[in-house]
């Protein structure tokens, strides 16, 4: 039944409003368990008839370590934590170690070594997830940091219908009284407006206006928060409306006070709560898919406290606390409250997995890296991956200079990890990866582990290289 109801909708959704189509669907029920009595009704998969609404939040600078229901001690998350306990929560997604790099890989499905070119680019031509959810039939907008150029087109371009936005044309101020740019305008704010809340204002009043249009809507919000510097916030009490922190002075701005951090972190939490009560008051929170993640591990200068011991952060690093990222899915309608899943994910899976919830048509010639774990978000075991890659180079090459941290690649499942050069580690019991196995001493096991990883790496791996040596990025790091 369920793959019944889900061809159909593949095949209607474009034609029909979504009222009609729940009649049709639901007449379809109905003539099938009189037919076939032992087909049992559950309140699930009446559900499936509708494609759902999705939000994407995606937090700058958040490590796993950031969030309660993960096992974090050091912040207050009560809004992540109460979205985990409606829905899933899973403990084995993997991000790219630095912004960029994990913004292209999220939004279009693919290995950075197959489409990233430079430091604060979306190349040409890309195909992302905001291109096939809206070719299949969905409202979209995108909130919050851009950073990946194409000017005010680029958005548009990239299958966004509206868009609020720092950084894309220019790189002025993104907390208090922000430079932002508003579907082609640029426009400045100079009353004491903090920029979170700006762009999470406007994705509120999208969510407004959309809850009752017959097509579903998507938002992707790419988090400002909470980024460096580590500033007031307006629940902070030494905010000050008329602080200004300019492209210059933000360069050395502070990088290191861990008690605006925290409030950075609450404040992400707060939106958080923010945009779940807006879906609730327009009506449409049931049918409705929130993911929450983060781009890459936390600033280096940040040490929490996690399940009783230090986590330090390791944004631009390829070990766990740079790599391992939150990942909540919460659909009151499509997913059981409070589970926990430990499949293998990385950020290559998001585009398709939006796509099946969407019943969105990915272009035949579109060569994903990534594979949907949409059964999973329905309870249904899918094909787990047995690894995932890394390929991380910031600047688009291991020729071009500027590579201030570690960089190059990587294949992995739960347990071990195996980089290009040779390093093997067990990382269930070396987190920071600084006691490499001895390769004479592996186990039958380990050998063969390494082996079908060594596999992945060749397969997967970027040969030639652009070598014209790039200058590096003027927006630094972020």
């Amino acid at each position: 039944m369920f793959q019944f109801l889900t061809t159909t909708q593949v095949g209607c959704r474009r034609s029909f409003p979504r009222h009609l189509l729940h009649r049709i669907t639901t007449l379809a029920f109905l003539l099938t368990t009189a037919t076939i009595p032992q087909l049992i009704y559950t309140p699930q998969l009446q559900a499936d008839a509708k494609t759902p609404n999705i939000i994407l939040i995606m937090a700058d600078d958040m490590g796993y370590e950031c969030v309660g229901a993960n096992g974090g001690e050091t912040y207050k998350t009560p809004h992540l934590d109460e979205l985990a306990a409606s829905g899933m929560r899973f403990e084995n997604c993997f991000s790219q170690p630095l912004c960029t790099p994990s913004r292209v890989q999220i939004m279009t499905g693919i290995y950075n070594s197959r489409n990233y070119k430079e430091f604060g680019l979306l190349p040409e031509g890309s195909v992302t997830f905001g291109n096939v959810l809206r070719d299949g039939g969905y409202n979209t907008c995108i909130v919050g940091k851009w950073q990946l150029k194409g000017g005010f087109e680029g958005p548009n371009k990239f299958g966004f219908d509206e868009y609020c936005l720092w950084q894309l044309t220019r790189r002025g101020n993104r907390y208090p009284n922000p430079g932002l740019e508003v579907n082609h305008h640029e426009k400045d704010y100079r009353n004491g407006e903090y920029g979170p809340d700006i762009v999470s204002d406007y994705a509120c009043d999208y969510i407004k206006r959309k809850a009752d249009d017959d097509k579903p809507f998507f938002v992707y919000y790419p988090m400002i928060l909470p980024h460096w510097p580590f500033e007031p916030t307006p629940d902070s009490e030494e905010w000050d409306p008329k602080a200004r922190v300019n492209d210059d002075t933000e360069k050395g701005a502070n990088k290191k006070s861990k008690k605006f951090f925290i409030d950075m972190v609450h404040y992400v939490d707060k939106i958080v709560g923010k945009i779940v009560k807006q879906l609730e008051d327009s009506g449409v929170r049931d049918e409705t898919l929130i993911l929450f993640t983060g781009d890459n591990g936390t600033y280096e200068s940040i040490v929490s406290q996690f399940q009783g011991r230090d986590w330090r952060g390791g944004k631009r690093y390829m070990t766990d606390n740079g790599t391992r990222t939150t990942l909540i899915a919460s659909w009151p309608k499509g997913i059981t409250a409070g589970t926990i899943n430990r499949d293998l994910l990385d950020f290559s899976d998001i585009l398709p997995t939006l796509a099946e919830a969407g019943a969105a048509d990915i272009p035949k010639n579109l060569k994903l890296s990534g594979r949907s774990f949409y059964p999973q978000l329905k309870g249904e075991k899918g094909t787990p991956r047995e690894w995932v890659y890394c390929w991380y180079f910031r600047n688009g090459t291991p020729v071009d200079g500027g590579q201030k941290h570690a960089a190059g690649e990587f294949a992995r499942n739960e347990r071990y990890k195996l980089y290009k050069t040779g390093q093997f580690y067990d990382v269930s019991t070396d987190f920071y990866e600084q006691s490499p196995l001895s390769i004479d001493k592996l186990s039958d096991e380990q050998a063969s582990i390494r082996k079908k990883l060594q596999q992945v790496i060749k397969e997967q791996t970027r040969e030639n290289f652009d070598k014209k040596k790039r200058k590096n990025n003027s927006s630094g790091e972020n």
